[in-house]
């Protein structure tokens, strides 16, 4: 998983409510079993106007929607994105953070998230960041008065930096911070310990070889 320690990125505004996961990624994007290629149906039913979009279909021929704020021109390249109440509500699906992080998002501000979106988030090296309601109204002000909009996030210091130099002190779990700052993901935890399950399995082995046939047989 990719750390995530200072971000400095453009910012995108994601001015709706109650935004859920089929929005994010539409259920017949989940029919991939791998874990890559999600980014350019990310926002699918809103970024393009040939509906409804199908897996495999390159981007160049779609028709893209310009009404779409990631489809404007001045949000090109945005890192970060600017999201209100509630966001990604609905289906339990890992394929929105997967699709978020594959467009090229590093991080999501909203007042609220939903739960299991939330935790998914750290899992795949997304940082959410709930932020007071009258703060991010704030935010989104600024992003709309100044094209070209950039915050940098530190996450070791739990602070967003606006362009002026004010900070803006976030809340993370110690835990979950700790695995982003390493670019721990479950496995990347477990892996940690490798040089003692090593040893851990060649003393069992040495205390029970038959073990080995076993194993081999499975």
């Amino acid at each position: 998983m990719q750390q995530f320690t200072i971000h400095q990125g453009l910012v995108a505004p994601m001015d709706r409510e109650n935004v859920d996961t089929d929005a994010i990624i539409p259920k017949q994007f989940l029919k991939s079993i791998k874990k890559t290629g999600f980014g350019p149906n990310l926002f699918d039913e809103w970024r393009y106007l040939d509906q409804p979009g199908q897996p495999g279909v390159p981007e160049d021929q779609r028709k893209p929607n310009p009404d779409f704020v990631l489809n404007h021109p001045r949000y090109a390249g945005a890192s970060i994105l600017l999201a209100r109440q509630n966001f990604g509500c609905g289906s339990s699906r890992e394929h929105a953070p997967w699709a978020l992080a594959q467009y090229g998002f590093r991080a999501i501000i909203a007042p609220s998230f939903a739960d299991i979106f939330f935790n998914n988030c750290f899992k795949n090296g997304l940082l959410p960041i709930v932020l007071p309601e009258r703060v991010v109204d704030g935010l989104f002000n600024e992003v709309f008065a100044f094209p070209g909009y950039e915050l940098t996030i530190d996450l070791a210091r739990q602070v967003i930096v606006q362009p002026q130099g004010q900070e803006i002190a976030f809340e993370v779990n110690a835990f979950r911070k700790y695995c982003l700052l390493g670019g721990y993901d479950d496995i990347g935890l477990t892996l940690r310990h490798k040089d003692k399950i090593q040893a851990f399995e060649a003393q069992r082995l040495a205390s029970k070889p038959w073990l080995a046939h076993t194993m081999a047989a499975a």
